[in-house]
């Protein structure tokens, strides 16, 4: 079975592809809240008469049916796993389309909406062949990719891989920047990990023109975020990519009169683990020392988040080596990293595992960046996005 098979095959369920993409494009829905979009997989599946159970519960309410879905087709002893993320965003959408979101302040911003549709398009592609499948495919629709803890850490904890564990996992993400029907991967890492910081200092506030009889807030938070430049230089190694950034100061509201208090929220990003947690001893000293300068006191809170996303060797060169059969040896990239984050990383640390990227540009204009309001992706790459997941997963036990 070649290669021209699954794009044809492709190309004859491509329309219903469309429909499950602007179906969950116009529904979208808020992590661990994905319980329509959920159901629209299940109801799919089931006219599919492809096994699935439900995992994922909403961390903060156990009682709520999970969102999650792994659904199993074929049934041999060798296993790989292709996974899809279902939730939106809390972003206002302004693309204007036909089929634009009917939820006011949510909007699937990030293709989390594509990635689905085209997952369900390569459960259909691997149904029909299920007979020649020499291994089981389990199909992983994850929820809540945009929120911590992440859906891929509560369907881990919740034993996703305890009946049948996956050697190999695959996952595709839309990219803005990437031209349309090209495919884009790089070993080793690929995506960041992401903590979140917040800071409150507690000053005490005074008329702007006695600042000797108060602390100031202000002065004090502004050291830190220059501070934190310094940190960055002096402890981290030049060779090593990291970001520390602060996003958001808040802090008074006149002209003169400086507050009580001031309020710093930013992100930690890096691809060494064992400096990211070191990150977290120098983040608290500083604060404490400057602090201890102009008479402050400090809450800290450090929300570890994701952790740095690795692409093995091997599974990364089986995606090169096959998504050339499908895009064509010049149309298969490679991806330069970046500091953005995932939650797929949870798997990647679990089973040697491959995320790479689908050009979705149009060729007649440029795309703004994920998570913009007026992200609207071209379709037409989910053709050749629904042929290549399914051939991977055919070519991994077919070779």
């Amino acid at each position: 079975m070649d290669v021209n098979y699954f794009i044809r095959k492709a190309n004859d369920i491509y329309s219903s592809v469309v429909d499950y993409r602007r179906n969950i494009h116009k529904n979208p829905e808020l992590s661990f809240f994905e319980h329509n979009t959920s159901n629209l997989i299940a109801n799919r599946l089931e006219e599919l008469d492809i096994k699935y159970k439900r995992i994922g519960r909403n961390p903060e309410n156990q009682d709520a049916e999970p969102t999650g879905i792994v659904a199993y087709v074929g049934e041999g002893e060798k296993c790989i796993a292709l996974r899809a993320d279902i939730d939106a965003l809390p972003i206002f959408e302004e693309t204007n389309l036909d089929y634009a979101s009917q939820n006011d302040g949510v909007m699937h911003a990030c293709g989390h909406d594509m990635h689905t549709a085209m997952l369900l398009g390569a459960a259909e592609l691997l149904k029909e062949i299920e007979q020649d499948l020499n291994g089981t495919v389990m199909l992983i629709f994850q929820p809540a990719e945009e929120k911590f803890p992440g859906g891929a850490k509560v369907m881990l904890e919740e034993g996703l891989f305890d009946v049948k564990k996956p050697e190999a996992i695959f996952g595709q993400h839309i990219d803005p920047q990437g031209k349309l029907s090209t495919v884009a991967l790089c070993e080793g890492p690929t995506m960041a990990s992401t903590d979140e910081i917040y800071i409150n200092i507690l000053g005490k506030g005074s008329h702007a023109a006695q600042p000797h009889l108060g602390n100031d807030p202000i002065l004090t938070a502004a050291q830190i975020v220059i501070a934190f430049q310094s940190i960055m230089i002096k402890h981290r190694n030049p060779l090593d990519p990291g970001v520390l950034t602060i996003a958001s100061f808040n802090s008074g509201n006149t002209t003169n009169i400086f507050p009580d208090s001031a309020q710093l929220k930013g992100t930690l990003r890096t691809y060494n683990n064992l400096w990211r947690f070191e990150m977290h001893k120098h983040i608290e000293t500083t604060i404490k020392h400057i602090c201890g300068l102009y008479g402050c006191d400090y809450e800290l809170n450090i929300v570890k988040g994701y952790p740095p996303l690795n692409n093995s060797k091997e599974t990364t060169n089986f995606v090169r080596l096959h998504s050339k059969d499908v895009f064509g040896e010049k149309n298969v990239l490679e991806f330069e990293p970046k500091m953005w984050a995932e939650d797929f990383a949870y798997f990647a640390q679990t089973v040697p595992s491959t995320f790479f990227f689908l050009g979705v540009q149009p060729e007649d204009k440029l795309l703004p960046a994920l998570h913009n309001a007026k992200l609207a992706p071209s379709e037409e790459a989910m053709l050749l996005g629904t042929a290549n997941l399914a051939y991977l997963a055919y070519k991994y036990f077919n070779l």
